[in-house]
């Protein structure tokens, strides 16, 4: 007598799956357009629910290896990467993760049809996209510096779409000193009796190690203090035979999640580097590579939240509880559709970032367009890496005790997805870079233009109070702002103005999809989804609280 084996949850294409994903792109790229990129997408949600998800539940107790020392007593530092990492950067290279926005095809469009492609294949990927993230902002950093020897030099091999000649960047910022206060960064940068730029100092956070290349900040001799005097330098890890320049592995992090990224503490020891731009303010200088790396981060959150959900609404369908199937027990359905309406939310809210990052890029952006991306930039970001930890671990609890148990191949996305709020600055740092910014006035102004634009397109009379939701809390997190005058209290609210910008945003974008897709596509899914999102609280403001803090901690 056999005992009782449960089904387990499966994955099929995930671009024929995903009918708001197919919706969008059917909203924003002209036919034509999209008929040319349609057998590249459905390749790669072949690919995510088929070859690579099998590899990545195969490969789950594969992690990168350090090997210091060969046999011979050579010091080597050799990291050796998992299997599934090495077929990702094939697959990557083959579709052209990082060449697709700089091969100007389809100009604005095609930083969708890159991050089309990036939402498929993240979560199958055990975070390859960590490694192309830096490598995109990279090339975007050294475009806008204008170095022309480092552009010719670099720029070809980042953006290659041959894996023989392809590079990956990374991006060495973080200090034991430092963190988020970037500015308080010890390493030194001198010059040699050649006049070549020498960097030496302890870089305590490297992911993806194994790059060829990196931007790493640094502090000339004699510069003074803070972000200001530190620069911009351009590295090449290895020589011609493959010999690390001056940077010692010192160990790799043992970390929560991201365990497949192979992330260091390297030792640069007289590091060969070159300036990128002047030998000062190398914290502006890195901002553009910044910019690309939080668009990242915001779609990988997104592609986090689409595999939970998938993952949990197919199991549902194979699990019987109570003499049914689990997706008929209704309050499954309505934790089920929770989770469906975050990720909508969030997925239109990083699409539209991703369609103003490609305005700008092609010069189509006015004023009002560029202090939106500048607003929507950080406020994204932190919105979306919030919402990706609560989905992940709403999708684990779906499956009850098998979302807890490592060999399900589950509990890897609620750990892997608790990154995104830190990695590229936590959701405190975010939130006071968006609300202390000094033009936040004007971007609130451009914000609540694009609201507008969207719910005057709504007319569908169950939308309406939903709209008008949406409209008032706009208006009183503005009026919040407008009327706080108090420095201490504008931080201690930061964090919770933002979550309302955003998730305002979030329900305006639902409604205007929801509208269109009703009219287009005379479907209704949106319009549930857009209905139940307006029903989850929203963040508010209590004005007290900076005062009432003080009682619990100030001595």
């Amino acid at each position: 007598m056999s005992g009782f084996i449960q089904t387990p949850p499966v994955l099929g294409n995930e671009y024929l799956a995903d009918s708001l994903l197919r919706s969008y792109l059917a909203r924003l790229i002209p036919i034509d357009v999209r008929e040319r990129l349609q057998d590249g997408l459905t390749e790669m949600g072949r690919l995510a629910g088929g070859e690579l998800y099998s590899l990545q539940l195969a490969d789950r107790l594969n992690e990168p290896r350090l090997v210091q020392w060969d046999a011979w007593g050579n010091r080597v530092d050799r990291i050796e990467l998992t299997p599934l990492w090495q077929r990702a950067e094939r697959i990557a290279v083959d579709h052209g993760l990082t060449a697709i926005p700089y091969e100007h095809r389809d100009g604005r469009l095609s930083r969708l049809h890159q991050f089309a492609l990036v939402y498929l294949f993240h979560a199958s990927s055990d975070v390859y996209t960590c490694p192309l993230a830096m490598t995109d902002g990279a090339v975007r950093t050294l475009i806008e510096s204008k170095n022309r020897a480092l552009i010719a030099r670099a720029v070809p091999h980042l953006t290659s779409r041959d894996p023989k000649s392809f590079w990956t960047s990374g991006q060495w910022m973080t200090e034991a000193s430092g963190g988020s206060d970037v500015g308080a960064s010890l390493t030194a940068a001198r010059r040699d009796a050649d006049g070549r730029w020498r960097l030496y100092g302890r870089k305590w956070f490297t992911s993806a190690a194994t790059s060829q290349m990196a931007l790493t900040l640094a502090r000339p001799e004699g510069n003074g203090p803070g972000g200001s005097g530190l620069a911009l330098f351009y590295v090449e890890t290895r020589d011609s035979a493959g010999r690390m320049q001056g940077i010692r592995v010192e160990r790799l992090k043992d970390k929560l999640g991201t365990r497949k990224v192979p992330t260091a503490e390297l030792t640069l020891d007289g590091t060969p580097a070159e300036l990128v731009a002047e030998p000062a303010h190398g914290t502006r200088h890195i901002e553009p590579m910044l910019k690309i790396t939080r668009v990242w981060n915001s779609v990988c959150a997104c592609s986090f939240m689409r595999r939970g959900v998938a993952l949990a609404i197919d199991y549902a369908r194979r699990r019987q509880v109570f003499g049914a199937p689990l997706i008929e027990q209704p309050l499954h359905r309505e934790t089920l559709a929770a989770m469906q309406a975050e990720l909508a939310g969030a997925f239109l809210l990083t699409f539209e970032l991703v369609a103003l990052l490609g305005r700008d890029e092609s010069g189509e952006l006015d004023e009002t367009g560029q202090q939106l991306l500048r607003l929507l930039l950080p406020i994204t970001k932190l919105v979306t890496g919030k919402q990706s930890v609560a989905v992940a671990s709403e999708a684990l609890e779906a499956f009850g005790g098998a979302g807890y148990v490592e060999d399900t191949g589950l509990p890897v996305l609620l750990r892997d997805s608790q990154v995104l709020p830190i990695w590229e600055g936590t959701t405190n740092v975010l939130a006071l870079d968006a609300v202390l910014r000094a033009d936040l006035d004007r971007g609130l102004a451009a914000l609540r233009e694009r609201v507008e634009r969207a719910l005057a397109t709504v007319r569908d009379p169950r939308l309406l109070p939903a709209a008008q939701a949406a409209r008032e809390l706009l208006t009183r997190a503005a009026e919040w702002f407008d009327t706080t005058n108090d420095r201490v209290a504008l931080q201690a609210g930061a964090r919770r103005l933002a979550l309302m910008i955003g998730r305002s945003f979030e329900l305006a974008l639902l409604l205007e999809h929801a509208q269109w897709s009703l009219a287009e596509e005379k479907s209704e899914i949106t319009l549930v989804l857009a209905r139940r999102f307006s029903r989850v609280p929203m963040e508010q403001i209590d004005a007290a609280s900076a005062a009432e803090n003080a009682a619990l901690f100030d001595r």
